[in-house]
């Protein structure tokens, strides 16, 4: 597996985490399901956005507002 491949991963995982330290209910395949059915998601596999190289908590901040706005699937 390649770095970037590893910090896509990374990035998702930090993600769910962050879900759930903000709603304590949430299981983890529950903030998973959240993770992988956003944009903010497909922005995290895109090299061109290089959303997986940046701090969690930022990416985390789209992730909020697209919640927010209720554009999850």
């Amino acid at each position: 597996m390649n770095e970037r491949m590893e910090m896509k991963m990374d990035m998702v995982k930090n993600l769910a985490l962050l879900l759930m330290d903000q709603d304590k209910e949430l299981t983890m395949e529950q903030a998973l399901a959240l993770v992988f059915n956003s944009d903010v998601y497909q922005k995290v596999l895109d090299e061109k956005t290089t959303f997986y190289y940046q701090s969690p908590r930022y990416v985390f901040s789209f992730l909020e507002a697209e919640l927010k706005q209720g554009k999850i699937c």
